[in-house]
């Protein structure tokens, strides 16, 4: 590839990449004074998650709703929760293996602060919470993302079933998705900027203390993502598409990531991940379900820290982190706490909470924990976002079948 190639491949990620490094030196420049920039970086993330809600709504009602066959919408969804459970257990394997041989607690002596834990709802209605909402104003709110998606499937069905796209309100549908997409592309063009300044305010403030008694758990986490994405991301992608597609996934993954570093937020991803997709091959019905259900549903990387934290916690009072049984437990609690995360930064709270509430641990244990998931979440939402796009082309590979993408890119379909 020449430059000029180079540059037009990679020109936004180039650019997201000079915006977040600018903003993070002036992050150390200024210390706390980089507070300064802060309202830039909350105007973007609050276009973002202001979108994001009728974006995932109408997409996936669009997508169902111009489904004929219903078969195929049953194929992507069971296909779907095969490839999450099949990726997340492999991420889970690999993290009971690193945590195991290098302690993510050894040798670290850390002091508890006082901390009031409020009363955990139980497993039963975390699940009902997660999945529905008890008034029709809930669906308004990203916080809610599952109950967004289970009603847009459902209206995207009733859609299909009274006219499909020629319909009134499929047509409506459409075009809704067609607008909603060119105001994505307009709050995009704000994006180095945005998460330059959003990264300069985080370094200002919470820089010289990103290290500390954490260290050790950083040393075991962040090698062990890189670990993954080396091996496993390709490894889908030659599952999904061969050579042709791993150097896709390769040539348009960088945005995604990025967008998901930057703003740990897999919501906020999601409009950069639809575009990924769409120059990936992925048809649109595909990813335009499997992207909104992967923010919240699809946590590789959430389960890669939420094990990683357990095992913390083991080391730190004393508990053996050993045994099928509490390799299992591990497992479901990784998979809970990711599910219930709203996809906001921060929302990792919840999952925490969870994590202490239902391994026993002490209340001063939520501080701690959540030290390091703020430690952690940037590298577990750059797995969790941009593994959401590679799982897009494993479905599609799995519904359309094993030469998906050469027939699409003969057809003229995806650029070649």
């Amino acid at each position: 590839m020449d430059k000029k190639s180079i540059w037009k491949s990679y020109r936004f990620p180039i650019i997201l990449v000079i915006g977040i490094v600018v903003g993070a030196l002036l992050g150390v420049t200024l210390g706390e004074k980089a507070t300064v920039l802060k309202p830039l970086g909350d105007i973007f993330l609050n276009l973002m998650f202001t979108i994001v809600v009728p974006m995932v709504f109408v997409s996936i009602t669009t997508a169902v709703g111009n489904m004929v066959n219903m078969k195929r919408l049953g194929k992507i969804l069971g296909n779907l929760v095969l490839t999450f459970i099949v990726t997340g257990l492999f991420a889970a394997a690999l993290v009971l293996t690193v945590v195991n041989i290098w302690p993510p607690a050894a040798n670290t002596s850390i002091q508890f602060a006082n901390a009031e834990m409020a009363e955990a709802a139980s497993v039963g209605d975390m699940i009902v919470n997660s999945l529905t909402v008890n008034d029709f104003s809930g669906l308004m709110s990203r916080s809610n993302m599952l109950p967004i998606i289970v009603f847009a499937i459902i209206s995207g069905i009733c859609v299909s079933a009274c006219g499909g796209e020629e319909s009134p309100v499929g047509k409506l549908l459409n075009n809704l998705n067609d607008i909603i997409f060119k105001i994505v592309g307009l709050i995009m063009k704000l994006a180095p900027i945005g998460l330059g300044a959003y990264f300069a305010n985080l370094v200002g403030e919470f820089g010289p203390e990103l290290i500390g008694d954490y260290g050790r758990s950083m040393l075991v986490y962040y090698p062990m993502c890189l670990v993954y994405v080396a091996v496993a991301f390709p490894a889908y992608a030659y599952f999904a598409g061969g050579t042709v597609g791993v150097k896709r996934m390769l040539k348009n993954i960088f945005s995604p990531a990025i967008t998901a570093f930057a703003t740990q937020s897999s919501v906020a991803t999601i409009p950069v991940n639809m575009e990924a997709c769409k120059k990936m091959g992925v048809p649109e019905d595909i990813s335009n379900i499997v992207l909104p259900m992967g923010a919240t549903m699809h946590m590789d990387g959430s389960v890669l820290s939420s094990i990683v934290k357990i095992a913390f916690l083991f080391g730190v009072f004393g508990q053996p982190f050993t045994g099928v049984g509490t390799y299992a437990m591990a497992i479901v609690v990784a998979i809970l706490s990711a599910f219930v995360l709203s996809g906001a930064p921060g929302g990792g709270l919840v999952g925490e909470m969870l994590i202490v509430s239902l391994f026993g641990f002490p209340a001063e244990a939520f501080p701690l924990i959540a030290t390091l998931g703020f430690l952690f979440d940037p590298a577990a939402t750059c797995l969790n976002a941009s593994g959401d796009a590679i799982a897009s082309m494993m479905i599609a590979r799995m519904v359309e079948g094993k030469e998906w993408l050469t027939k699409r890119i003969a057809s003229g379909e995806v650029e070649a």
